[in-house]
């Protein structure tokens, strides 16, 4: 369920393209996700909030990396590449966050893993040069796919942080990593009021905001958390493999987008 409405995020975020900004539309995503977190957390920050304090800057690191860049890296991506890439490439987080853990963590990684990393990898050029990997040798990409895997490398950083979390709720987490990120986004989100107006808002925005609030915010990332807690950043981040399969069917069957070759 986390990683289907995952697959969800990206088909909103291509469709609210010109709608609202990528930087508006995270912020209500956050803020609208904190509001709806707050009565269910409510009880377990009483007293979880000192150990939260004392963990300031993982709670920092965790909202900057896999909750406020994050989005708005997707976000600004899904404006000029498709929803389908965009699913596809997320689902480098899994080879990433094993490939990471060895480099940094020094955890073993087994033979069948390693081939696994570089398969993913390979799959990853093939999306982003559109199965022309001479692209790259004069750098013929896609600007929002640049864009997106730029922010798949921070959800991977986020994923390995998550094994250091506070011994809290995971609602507790859940809030004040929502929180945080709601406050590093307010600031960029004013900024841009102060520098354009506000593009009208739409029943198509509001639906959007909505869903994306509730769905691969609230919902997704309390799944996440939990299934991390329960088995591990490793296994849990490899069914994020399942995100281009929904990926893929949601945006054909709602977006019209089509599946080529260089997809399979």
């Amino acid at each position: 369920l986390c990683v289907l409405f995952w697959a969800g995020n990206s088909i909103a975020g291509r469709a609210l393209a010109g709608e609202i900004s990528p930087l508006a539309l995270s912020f209500w995503r956050w803020f609208l996700a904190l509001l709806l977190v707050t009565p269910f957390a409510w009880r377990g920050l009483k007293t979880d909030a000192r150990v939260l304090l004392r963990s300031w800057r993982l709670i920092l690191a965790l909202a900057l990396t896999g909750v406020a860049t994050f989005g708005v890296l997707l976000y600004i991506g899904l404006e000029s590449t498709t929803a389908l890439n965009s699913v596809l490439l997320q689902a480098a987080v899994a080879p990433l966050v094993i490939l990471m853990a060895w480099a940094v963590l020094r955890e073993p990684a087994a033979g069948g893993q390693v081939a696994g990393i570089a398969l993913s990898l390979v799959g990853v050029l093939a999306v982003i040069t559109k199965g022309r990997l001479s692209d790259l040798a004069h750098l013929g990409l896609n600007r929002g796919d640049g864009i997106i895997l730029i922010g798949v490398v921070l959800y991977a950083v986020y994923s390995l942080l998550l094994r250091r979390r506070p011994a809290v709720a995971p609602l507790s987490l859940l809030w004040a990593t929502f929180a945080v990120a709601s406050l590093l986004l307010a600031p960029a989100w004013l900024i841009e009021l102060a520098l354009a107006p506000a593009r009208p808002l739409t029943w198509q925005a509001a639906a959007g905001v909505a869903y994306v609030a509730v769905f691969p915010s609230f919902l997704s990332y309390l799944f996440y958390n939990r299934g991390i807690e329960l088995i591990g950043a490793a296994r849990a981040s490899q069914y994020l493999h399942l995100q281009p399969v929904f990926g893929a069917l949601l945006a054909v069957a709602l977006l019209g987008e089509q599946f080529l070759a260089y997809h399979a």
